[in-house]
């Protein structure tokens, strides 16, 4: 009979699984009838085998790598950069830094982060730590799943829709050397600044070889500071993004809303 010894994971586990903690999936379900980026068909699901002909049910389903919540790889963006198969699996966990800009974005659709909302941040809350994961919460999620209220088009057919600053992500990445960012909306940078500067958030973002998660869902159910952030997704062989799973784990104490 072998005993176990070192318990301390196993022990932090049970930790984390008690009341003291609540786990936040930070994804949205998604399917045929999801809002989805302009340039996409909608996801297809034919069903290969059903109950009772066959013992068994088997679904097949087509649809984008950036679809639903879902990580960009920098191979997304870049030429010969990591793919999602290259994706450490330490690459997964990060604490979680929410900063909250929802009351701005219902004043502007097309509002971007700025390096003075950091800033306003850090004032608050302190610094973020090197390695966080910096998610953007701008309630945008509340709009899942129509697709029209997610694209929030204008009557000259243009998206109006929040985003990054290119100044804020250059901020995170370069002087709080971040591990990745994410946010609700389908773009990094607000439609209507794409006319200006195209997707150059996004670009930066995936050109300094770190992941970006987009369509998250429930940052308003975790707190600012203090979570940690699993993003998870699946193992495929030259993708440049595919539909992730994330989820945090909280303090039920911390300072997230209700």
């Amino acid at each position: 009979m072998v005993v176990a010894t070192n318990l301390t994971l196993w022990n932090q586990l049970k930790e984390l699984q008690s009341p003291k903690y609540k786990w936040v999936d930070l994804t949205q379900s998604f399917g045929e009838d999801t809002p989805r980026w302009p340039g996409f068909e909608p996801l297809k699901n034919t069903v290969l085998f059903d109950f009772p002909e066959a013992p068994m049910k088997v679904n097949h389903y087509a649809f984008p790598g950036q679809y639903g919540t879902h990580i960009d790889a920098p191979g997304h963006f870049v030429p010969n950069a990591r793919l999602v198969d290259e994706i450490r699996v330490d690459e997964f966990a990060y604490p979680l830094t929410v900063i909250d800009v929802h009351e701005k974005v219902t004043e502007s659709h097309d509002y971007a982060l700025t390096v003075e909302d950091i800033e306003q941040f850090e004032a608050q809350y302190g610094q973020i730590p090197e390695g966080a994961f910096v998610a953007m919460r701008s309630d945008w999620s509340k709009r899942w799943p129509n697709q029209n209220a997610m694209l929030n088009k204008d009557e000259n057919g243009i998206s109006r829709y929040p985003g990054w600053s290119v100044e804020a992500l250059k901020f995170l990445f370069e002087v709080r050397n971040v591990g990745a960012v994410g946010h609700e909306p389908f773009d990094t940078d607000p439609p209507l600044l794409q006319q200006e500067i195209g997707f150059a958030g996004e670009d930066y973002v995936l050109q300094q070889d770190k992941f970006q998660i987009e369509v998250m869902a429930n940052l308003d159910q975790v707190p600012p500071v203090g979570a940690i952030i699993f993003a998870t997704f699946p193992k495929v062989k030259n993708a440049t993004g595919f539909p992730a799973r994330c989820f945090a784990i909280a303090p039920v104490d911390g300072e997230a809303d209700e």
